[in-house]
C-alpha cells in the first residue's frame, strides 16, 4: 500500500510516494525543475495562476508513476500540503475567476490594518488570535473594492490546497485550520469568523464546506483519475498549510514542540495548547492540523519573508552570463570569515512587508561595507547571519509568549544545508537543532496514512523518520554571535 503526498509551493510542486509498511519514501520529484514565475502587475503584488499548479501536479505525478519501483495502482490515500494564505476564487462552474493572490502579496496591508482598528484590536486578538492583516480575508476585500465585476462572479473562495483538492475530486471543501490562516476562523466560538465576514461585507456562502484536516475529505473523480493515471475513488484524507505540514513532517504535533524551515521564507513554528497571541501581532497563531475538539493545538508562526530568497539573490548577483555559482562554493568562501563578518551587517527584509516588523516593508540593507576589507566571503557570511538574526528576533517574541523550546526540529534542506547557517542559528538562538531527512510532500503522505486510519498513533505514523544530524550550542561561540546580533539589532532599529 502506498500514500501519495503533494506539496503545492510557490516555487514548484513536490510529490512523494510513501510505502505504508516501512514508512520510507519510495520516490519523490518536483516540477518544474526551475522556479515558477510569480507575476507582479504592480509593486507589492504577487500572483500565480492556479491552473499552473494543477499542471505541475500532473507533470510531477507523471514522472513518479513512470518509475519502475512505483505502481500507482497501490496508492490508497492522498495528502495535500500547500502555500499558505493564498486566495483562489472560482465561479459556479469551478473556473478560476482571477489569478491567485499568493502569500507574499502585500496589497491588503492597509485594508487589514483598518479592520483591526475598526473591529477593535483586543476583539480581533481574542477571537481570531491575529489582526486581519494581509491575510486571505483582507485580500478578498481588496478584490471586492477594486475588482467588483470579478467579485460578483465568485461562487467560492479557497486556499491553494483547497483548489487542488477540488481539481482532484470536483468537491469544493476547506478546513478550519485553513480558514484560521486566512483569519476566517473564530477561536473563541470555534466557528467560521462571522464578524470578519460581516465587517468585510462578504456572503457567507463564499465559504466552502468544512472537512477535518485528517479523515475522508473527498475522493478522486473519474476526470482527475484519467488526467493523472490514478484509480478513481482514491481518498483524499489530509490537508494542511505548508508550515503546519512542515511541523507534521518533523513529528511536531504537541504543545512544547517546535519546528523550523528556511526555504524562500524562514519560519519558526511552535505548537501550544493555548489560544495565545502577540499583543503587537508580530507573529501569528493558527489552528494546527493536529487540533481536535478534545485536544486543542495551535501553531504560533514566526515568518521572515526573505531568508533563502536573500541567498539566492546574492548567488544571482555574483553569477556571470547565466553561469551560476553553486551554494557550496559560496559557503566555502565564507567558512574562514570570522563571526560578525568583520563588521558587515545585512538585513534580509527585501521580499515584501514583514509581519514581525508589524507589516513594515523596509527593504534589504547592507551596512559598513568596506571596499578594502570585505570580500565576497564576508557578504556570504553577513547574509546568512542576517537571516539567522531576523529569525532570532522573532524567536525572542515567541519566548516572551511562553511557546519556545530548547530543541528545534528542521528538515535537512535549503538553508539548513549550510554549515554557516546552522552554526549561526544554534549559537544565536541557543537551542539544540535536530535535522531530519524529510520534506513537505513526504509529510503530506504520512498525513494521508493517518487520515486513512492506517496509522493509529504517532509511533506508527513516524516509523521511518530518522534523525540524521544534531547540533548543540558551543560556549566559545555564543558570546561572539551575541555581539554580532547586537550590532545587527542597531542596524534594524535605524532602518525601521
Amino acid at each position: 500500500m502506498y500514500f501519495l503526498g503533494l506539496d503545492i509551493g510557490s516555487s514548484s510542486t513536490k510529490a512523494s510516494i510513501l510505502d505504508a509498511a516501512t514508512g520510507k519514501s519510495l520516490a519523490s520529484t518536483h516540477y518544474p525543475k526551475s522556479e515558477l514565475a510569480i507575476t507582479a502587475p504592480q509593486a507589492g503584488f504577487a500572483e500565480q495562476q492556479p491552473e499552473t499548479w494543477w499542471e505541475c501536479v500532473k507533470q510531477a505525478c507523471a514522472e513518479l508513476f513512470a518509475l519502475e519501483q512505483v505502481n500507482p495502482q497501490k496508492i490508497e490515500a492522498i495528502g495535500i500540503s500547500y502555500q499558505m494564505h493564498g486566495l483562489v476564487c472560482v465561479d459556479k462552474n469551478q473556473q478560476v475567476v482571477r489569478p491567485a493572490i499568493i502569500w507574499c502579496d502585500s496589497r491588503a496591508v492597509e485594508i487589514g490594518e483598518q479592520a483591526f482598528n475598526q473591529l477593535g484590536q483586543q476583539k480581533c486578538l481574542q477571537q481570531f488570535l491575529n489582526s486581519p492583516g494581509n491575510f486571505t480575508a483582507s485580500k478578498l476585500k481588496w478584490v471586492k473594492e477594486n475588482q467588483p465585476e470579478l467579485y460578483q462572479q465568485i461562487d467560492k473562495i479557497m486556499l491553494p490546497g483547497d483548489y487542488i483538492a477540488m481539481k482532484l475530486s470536483g468537491d469544493v471543501t476547506t478546513t478550519s485550520s485553513g480558514l484560521s490562516e486566512g483569519v476566517l476562523w473564530d477561536f473563541e466560538n470555534n466557528q467560521v469568523a462571522t464578524d470578519i465576514i460581516k465587517h468585510y461585507g462578504f456572503e457567507h456562502s463564499l465559504i466552502p464546506t468544512l472537512v477535518p484536516s485528517f479523515g475522508e475529505q473527498c475522493t478522486v473523480s473519474q476526470q482527475a483519475a484519467k488526467e493523472l493515471g490514478l484509480r478513481a475513488g482514491i481518498k483524499i484524507t489530509y490537508r494542511g498549510g505548508d508550515q503546519p505540514n512542515n511541523a507534521l513532517s518533523l513529528n511536531v504535533m504537541q504543545a512544547g514542540e517546535v519546528a523550523a524551515t528556511a526555504g524562500t521564507s524562514g519560519v519558526i513554528y511552535a505548537v501550544t495548547d493555548k489560544n495565545v497571541y502577540d499583543e503587537q501581532s508580530r507573529v501569528n497563531t493558527f489552528q494546527h492540523v493536529s487540533s481536535t475538539t478534545d485536544n486543542n493545538a495551535n501553531g504560533v508562526l514566526l515568518c521572515v519573508n526573505g531568508t533563502g530568497r536573500l541567498f539566492s539573490w546574492l548567488r544571482s548577483v555574483v553569477s556571470v552570463q547565466g553561469q551560476q555559482v553553486d551554494y557550496p562554493y559560496l559557503n566555502e568562501l565564507a567558512k574562514d570569515v570570522a563571526i560578525g563578518s568583520d563588521g558587515l551587517s545585512m538585513l534580509p527584509f527585501g521580499n515584501g512587508a514583514e509581519r514581525v516588523l508589524q507589516n513594515k516593508n523596509i527593504g534589504g540593507h547592507i551596512q559598513n561595507l568596506d571596499f578594502n576589507r570585505h570580500q565576497l566571503g564576508h557578504m556570504v557570511r553577513a547574509a546568512q547571519e542576517g537571516i539567522v538574526f531576523a529569525l532570532k528576533y522573532g524567536f525572542d517574541v515567541l519566548k516572551d509568549m511562553g511557546v519556545s523550546s530548547q530543541v528545534i526540529r528542521a528538515g535537512k534542506g535549503n538553508m539548513f544545508l549550510s554549515p554557516i547557517f546552522v552554526e549561526a542559528f544554534v549559537n544565536s538562538c541557543q537551542t539544540t537543532v535536530e535535522l531530519y531527512q524529510t520534506d513537505g510532500a513526504e509529510g503530506a503522505a504520512r498525513g494521508a496514512g493517518f487520515g486513512l486510519g492506517y496509522y493509529s498513533n504517532r509511533a506508527e505514523m513516524f516509523n521511518g523518520l530518522e534523525l540524521c544530524a544534531q547540533y548543540e550550542p558551543e560556549a566559545a561561540k555564543v558570546d561572539a554571535y551575541a555581539n554580532a546580533y547586537h550590532n545587527w539589532q542597531q542596524l534594524l532599529q535605524q532602518s525601521i
